[in-house]
């Protein structure tokens, strides 16, 4: 009953995709809905963008192996980073009326900065959405007992013929109802297992000391540089990728943006604590599941201590808002590609052209990011990985070109460049002692204004 009921729960998600297609009539209706989402949509679709598989899989594990210090990248960074976006981020970018972040680096800095800025984003999407698929996978290993590759496999050509036919239409309409059913289907859950418990005191009893701490201990050198890092990874490193960009400019209008961007910010944070609780709860419950795939906690509770009426809502919510999740991160390094690094050699590309290049490049984009989830399975390394890559090479130049007008083009491409080869040489040749992201964040912030400086320096000698 259950796998079929789910069965029924996805091809309604197929059938809504395909509902959406029907208003979908150019570039922008795919990319933005036609900039056309009311605050409610809005918030929800922009709430999403990180309610998936780390909030569900990633993060509970980290926290009941680290307490608050081991979440603090996610779910904190992420929720500041909406909030960010919304209050420094969003009005601005609304006002340009463009597709991409790319568009804006094309604008301010020249065609060179945007198609460096292109290269250097897309491939930071492929972590990310392995990571969705990843949680898709394990889902249906727990309900259906498939391997995690036919999952993963399963998983992927679904969303990929989902993001085909709906683009961000049908992201925004499906993604206001999964989470507020799967939203009513945590707190449920809890409400069961805090009765199992007696309530709260005994759960938190066993917690050690320092558990609940959001601070370290000491604050040396390495502890607050790691700290740091923990708050920026996700908080300011997210801020320049497309799939938030897409989310917040698919609103009606710029307060809509604003609004529904800190809305979602807020949202977040409050309701990223239940799956935390619930890890927490299962921990006290069942010591015994500690020792086995600690991703599998949430979903295990669910079958162990829920009804078949709330396990179909929950899971059936759960895979669809990861299908959700990740239908809206292939978007956004497809439509890189199509607007950026595409449509510049090719001119008189009509917007058809551009829609179905957008479209193929979805294709690529599913099947590399298949290739980075079957060859690694960590959810909560490969969305911190994802982050860190625009980190260090896009958000110092995004950041210091709208608010520094001497910003110029060498020192935008300088600090894109030099970022992102300071960080892959700190975290995959030479690793250093300080986290690799702060490194190549510091120097992606020196490379800007040397950079910009050279030609002024230059033309008064």
């Amino acid at each position: 009953m259950l796998i079929g009921f789910i069965t029924i729960y996805l091809s309604i998600n197929l059938l809504i995709g395909w509902w959406a297609s029907k208003k979908i009539s150019s570039t922008e209706d795919f990319v933005l809905a036609g900039r056309g989402l009311s605050f409610g949509l809005s918030s929800m679709v922009t709430f999403a963008t990180w309610f998936g598989s780390e909030t569900m899989m990633g993060a509970p594990t980290e926290f009941i192996n680290h307490g608050i210090l081991g979440v603090i990248e996610e779910p904190f960074g992420a929720a500041l980073c909406l909030i960010l976006v919304g209050v420094f981020y969003a009005r601005i970018f609304y006002r340009l009326n463009i597709l991409t972040f790319c568009d804006y680096f094309k604008i301010r800095f020249g065609g060179a900065a945007e198609y460096v800025s292109a290269i250097l984003m897309v491939p930071s999407y492929f972590g990310w959405i392995a990571a969705q698929l990843i949680a898709m996978g394990t889902v249906l290993e727990v309900i259906l007992g498939w391997p995690l590759a036919t999952g993963i496999w399963v998983s992927a050509a679904l969303v990929m013929t989902y993001t085909l036919m709906g683009g961000m239409w049908s992201v925004s309409i499906t993604d206001f109802f999964h989470n507020i059913l799967l939203i009513i289907g945590l707190v449920i859950l809890v409400v069961i297992l805090v009765n199992k418990t007696g309530g709260l005191q005994p759960v938190l009893a066993q917690t050690p000391t320092g558990f609940f701490r959001p601070i370290p201990h000491e604050f040396t050198w390495l502890s607050s540089a790691e700290y740091f890092t923990a708050w920026i990874t996700v908080g300011l490193g997210s801020i320049p990728q497309q799939d938030i960009f897409q989310r917040v400019m698919a609103s009606k209008d710029e307060d809509t943006a604003v609004k529904s961007s800190i809305t979602a910010g807020v949202l977040y944070i409050s309701v990223a604590f239940l799956p935390l609780l619930i890890a927490l709860i299962a921990k006290y419950l069942h010591p015994e599941l500690m020792a086995k795939d600690q991703r599998m906690i949430i979903p295990n509770m669910v079958i162990e201590h829920t009804s078949t009426f709330m396990q179909i809502l929950f899971f059936g919510a759960l895979i669809s808002a990861v299908l959700s999740t990740t239908s809206g991160a292939i978007l956004a390094p497809a439509s890189v590609i199509g607007e950026n690094l595409v449509k510049p050699h090719f001119p008189r590309i009509t917007d058809q052209q551009l829609l179905l290049t957008i479209r193929v490049s979805v294709v690529l984009v599913t099947f590399s990011s298949i290739w980075m989830a079957t060859a690694r399975q960590n959810i909560f390394e490969l969305v911190g990985e994802s982050s860190a890559f625009s980190l260090v090479s896009l958000f110092v130049p995004l950041t210091v070109g709208l608010y520094w007008k001497k910003a110029n083009a060498l020192g935008c491409i300088a600090s894109m460049t030099l970022g992102f080869g300071t960080w892959f040489v700190c975290n995959f040749v030479y690793e250093t002692i300080i986290p690799a992201s702060l490194v190549g964040l510091l120097v992606s912030f020196i490379a800007i204004f040397v950079g910009s400086y050279i030609p002024i320096y230059t033309k008064k000698i």
